[in-house]
């Protein structure tokens, strides 16, 4: 390239037209038809509506359709309502003090200028209705029209003036995916509202979401999410320093694949917030697996005040004037909430449990005699026993063995008294109403974590000293661990040469243990560590414990005495969230008698 000319004169600056403008605004505020959806279906609620009904056709590409019985529109204010910057959601240029969904007035003017919008509105105690159409930005004047109350917004033809954008929409079916799970959210945060989501493609009329206005949180989030997630939440409510969290969060046996089903609100909004998914996983982190991810639906409420809802014009991201309470509150509130639940697992555990066991049903139940009385089992069982001279096959193999039962053997506890244990690692257990089978290991595994981390807090975790320190080559983790005060988790380690450390102590808790696989999984802990995650410092420490309660567990493959074995659910049932080892596993499956009868077909 040659040099510049420095005598052409600079172009002139000039103000845009008002349709670019509106163009430009709408590539912010409308990315796809959900967003279209959401918008629209914000103003309503802003407007009181009790009922809402949304109508879409081809993913919401050729129309879009929002009717409301909300206060309406006043007939003089429609021409304004297309206008840029134009609401009536603040009063002046207070931005910090947002109580409604919208309030930048950009939405309507933005969908004008990309598709042909209509708005249709009667405003409560007017005389009559009236309609206004906008197309590529150009209005035409209002006209009257008939309408009980409410009003109704139609969007035909989106991106019709602006085709480009047209190329980066997804199928069909994703939008209408897309526009589905807005109003899903939409729908969680507003349960005394009524919502009807339609797919009229076709000239169809296929209902995709309905949801009838709900008497509590709880019963809109069992007609939203299931109710399964109702039945396997628990309750979240804390308060700190001006802000609440309420909201549902279920167990970690419930767990997802995905976060798709974490719905997060700050005063109601639905809002995408990397702050609050890191606080949520932060509060999970030593019941789940890295690869699995909670289910919950959780509110932040606060003085509007202390959060800016200004970020984007999208209006999905906030800030809060102090995040560091924020994401206290929710994984202390949290984890409160998980120690409250106890021992609970999730119901569908057991669900998923028969469904693997159940045969093919016959086609009409197998006639069986009523259940006798205890006193008549108790004889036909004597009567039925087994010679002692009859050998039976198994019993006395080491894949499975029987406890005798005695005369004050009965069950004690909700995990009942244990009957028998299968291959060295499943406890089965006998409780008033059936039978828990429990994962020996998993199960210990959570409680060798719980003490780990009530000695850490108390005093630090006790020390067992080996008689020959145990050289181990670490590399370049060597100057990390050495950095690192372990020696409160119960492990004295000391420099030994370039990348090499010699571990002098161990945790007392966890016996004769591999010193060299106990590292091993501490500098794994420590490689997988999310710095974009700020996790606080005792977090990092529970990780770090929850690998090393695995080598303290009562391995797979060890044959327990009966004493052992009820000692060991004893245990389970004093212990915080022992329905789930350290990765969000449960360490029991309870079965029903009901439930046991109906794989033999008794019912």
């Amino acid at each position: 390239m040659g040099a510049p000319d420095r005598n052409i004169s600079p172009p002139r600056i000039r103000q845009l037209d008002e349709g670019a403008i509106n163009r430009i605004a709408a590539g912010e505020v409308v990315e796809r038809p959900a967003s279209a959806v959401k918008e629209l279906v914000e103003n309503a609620l802003d407007a009181q509506a009790s009922r809402i009904t949304i109508d879409i056709a081809d993913g919401g590409r050729t129309l879009i359709r929002v009717t409301d019985d909300g206060h309406g529109i006043r007939s003089d204010d429609l021409p304004l309502a297309l206008s840029r910057h134009a609401t009536s959601k603040i009063d002046g240029s207070d931005l910090l003090n947002i109580h409604s969904f919208g309030f930048r007035g950009e939405a309507l003017p933005s969908l004008g200028a990309v598709g042909r919008l209509t708005i249709t509105s009667r405003a409560a105690g007017s005389d009559g209705a009236t309609s206004i159409h906008v197309s590529g930005g150009r209005v035409a004047p209002p006209k009257p029209a008939a309408l009980r109350l409410g009003t109704v917004v139609e969007l035909r033809d989106l991106f019709h003036a602006t085709p480009a954008r047209l190329k980066f929409l997804k199928t069909e079916r994703a939008e209408t995916m897309a526009v589905t799970d807005a109003i899903r959210r939409l729908a969680m945060a507003e349960p005394a509202v009524a919502f009807h989501l339609r797919d009229l493609s076709d000239g169809g009329d296929r209902t995709l979401f309905r949801a009838d206005a709900a008497s509590s949180a709880a019963d809109r989030l069992a007609t939203v999410l299931g109710r399964d997630f109702i039945d396997n939440a628990m309750v979240v409510d804390a308060e700190r320093d001006g802000f609440r969290l309420t909201g549902h969060a279920a167990l970690p046996t419930y767990s997802r694949g995905n976060a798709v089903q974490q719905y997060l609100y700050v005063n109601g909004r639905p809002v995408r917030d990397r702050m609050l998914t890191g606080a949520l996983r932060g509060a999970y982190m030593d019941v789940l697996a890295r690869d699995r991810h909670a289910v919950a639906v959780l509110h932040v409420t606060c003085d509007p005040t202390l959060v800016d809802c200004n970020v984007h014009p999208a209006k999905t991201e906030v800030r809060f004037r102090d995040a560091g309470i924020v994401r206290g509150l929710i994984v202390s509130g949290l984890r409160h909430a998980l120690a409250g639940s106890g021992h609970r697992a999730a119901s569908t555990v057991a669900g998923a449990t028969l469904g693997a066991m159940r045969p093919e049903r016959p086609t009409a139940p197998v006639y069986q005699m009523d259940r006798p009385s205890l006193g008549a089992r108790s004889a036909a069982y004597t009567a039925q026993a087994p010679s002692a001279t009859v050998d039976i096959p198994g019993l006395a193999e080491a894949s499975a063995r029987v406890e005798p039962e005695t005369a004050t053997d009965t069950p004690a506890g909700y995990l009942g008294t244990a009957r028998a244990q299968l291959h060295e690692n499943y406890i089965v257990a006998q409780t008033d109403t059936g039978m828990v089978l429990i994962d020996q290991h998993a199960a210990h595994e959570r409680l060798v974590y719980e003490r780990l981390k009530a000695q850490s807090r108390a005093h630090g975790v006790t020390a067992q000293a080996l008689l020959i320190p145990e050289v181990i080559e670490v590399g370049a983790m060597a100057d990390r661990l050495l950095s690192l005060d372990l020696s409160r988790l119960g492990l004295a380690l000391d420099a030994f040469g370039p990348g090499t450390v010699a571990v002098r102590e161990t945790p007392a808790i966890l016996g004769a243990v591999s010193a060299r696989a106990l590292l091993t999984d501490i500098i794994e802990e420590l490689e997988e560590e999310d710095d974009a995650d700020p996790l606080s410092l005792q977090s990092k420490v529970d990780a770090i414990l929850s690998r090393m309660a695995c080598h303290g567990s009562i391995r797979s493959g060890r044959r327990m005495s009966a004493p052992e074995m009820n000692a060991l659910l004893r245990e389970m049932e004093a212990t915080p969230m022992s329905g789930q080892c350290n990765h969000g596993r449960p360490t029991y499956v309870e079965l029903a008698l009901s439930d046991i009868e109906r794989l033999f077909g008794r019912t």
